[in-house]
C-alpha cells in the first residue's frame, strides 16, 4: 500500500502497459507520412512536419508557445468585437494544438515515469504528454495534478462538466464502431479503462490516436485508431470532446483555471 501511494504521488500509476515491446525503428521511418492541416478547416490533413535537430525543436517549440498565447488574445478580442464566431475559435484552437503544438512531440520517447517539458529531450508518459501539451496550448492547469489522475478522473477534469461518453464493448471492432458513431470532426480526449490516455482525432471521417505509445514505436506518435495495438488491448473507454467543448474553450480564452 505504501508503494502504491508513493507511485501515485509521483504520477506513475496513470499508465499500466500490458506488455512493453521496445523497438529501435523510429515510427516515421517505417510509416508513410500521414495526412498538413490548414487553419480554419477541420477537414484538412494532418501536419507531421517538424525539425529533427534537437536545439531547433526546443527553439521552435518556445516560439510556438509564444505564438499560441498571442493567438488566444487575438481570438478573444475578435470574439468580443464580434468579428469572429465561437465556431471559428473552436477550429483555431484545434488546428493550433494538432498542427503546431503536438507535432513537436512526435518521436519523443515514452517512459512510465517520463515527464519532460521539452519535446524530444527526455522521455514522457502518456498522462504527461496530455497535460503538458494542453498547458502549453495555454490552458491554465497543473500538469502534475492532471497527469497523476486516473483516466476517468482526467476525463472529468478536462470535460469541465461536459458529457463524458463511456464505451464498453467486448471486441475492438464493436468499440471502434461505437466510438466512430459518437464522434464528429475534431479532437477528443480518450481514456483507456485504468491504463492509458491519449488524444482521439477525427479528420475526414477517419479516426486517429495521438499518444505517448508504450508499444512500437515506444514514443509519441499518431496512428489510425483501428490499427492501434494499444486500442485493441482495451474494451472500456472514456471520451471527452475538446474541439466542441464550449466551457473548456471559454476558460482558455479567459485564462480561467481548469480544475
Amino acid at each position: 500500500m505504501l508503494l502504491f501511494s508513493l507511485l501515485l504521488s509521483l504520477g506513475f500509476t496513470n499508465e499500466i502497459p500490458h506488455k512493453i515491446e521496445e523497438v529501435a525503428v523510429p515510427y516515421l521511418a517505417t510509416e508513410k507520412p500521414l495526412p498538413v492541416l490548414k487553419p480554419w478547416d477541420f477537414t484538412e490533413e494532418l501536419n507531421l512536419d517538424f525539425k529533427t535537430d534537437l536545439d531547433s525543436i526546443a527553439e521552435s517549440y518556445a516560439n510556438t508557445k509564444v505564438n499560441t498565447s498571442e493567438l488566444r488574445l487575438r481570438l478573444k478580442e475578435g470574439l468580443q468585437s464580434g468579428t469572429i464566431s465561437f465556431d471559428h475559435i473552436k477550429t483555431e484552437f484545434t488546428n493550433q494544438l494538432v498542427n503546431k503544438i503536438i507535432p513537436h512531440w512526435y518521436g519523443t520517447p515514452w517512459s512510465f515515469g517520463g515527464h519532460t517539458t521539452i519535446p524530444n529531450q527526455g522521455k514522457i508518459a502518456c498522462g504527461y504528454f496530455i497535460s503538458t501539451t494542453l498547458r502549453d496550448m495555454g490552458l491554465k492547469l497543473n500538469r502534475y495534478t492532471l497527469a497523476q489522475k486516473s483516466p476517468l478522473d482526467e476525463a472529468k477534469m478536462i470535460s469541465c462538466g461536459s458529457e463524458i461518453n463511456k464505451v464498453v464493448q467486448d471486441t475492438p471492432e464493436k468499440a471502434f464502431e461505437e466510438i466512430d458513431g459518437l464522434t464528429k470532426e475534431g479532437l477528443y480526449f480518450i481514456g483507456f479503462d485504468e491504463g492509458h490516455v491519449g488524444y482521439l482525432l477525427k479528420r475526414k471521417g477517419q479516426l486517429f490516436l495521438i499518444h505517448s505509445n508504450y508499444l512500437n514505436p515506444v514514443s509519441v506518435c499518431i496512428e489510425t485508431l483501428k490499427e492501434s495495438r494499444v486500442f485493441k488491448r482495451f474494451n472500456k473507454f472514456h471520451l471527452v470532446d475538446i474541439s466542441h467543448n464550449d466551457t473548456l474553450l471559454q476558460r482558455w480564452l479567459d485564462n480561467g483555471t481548469v480544475l
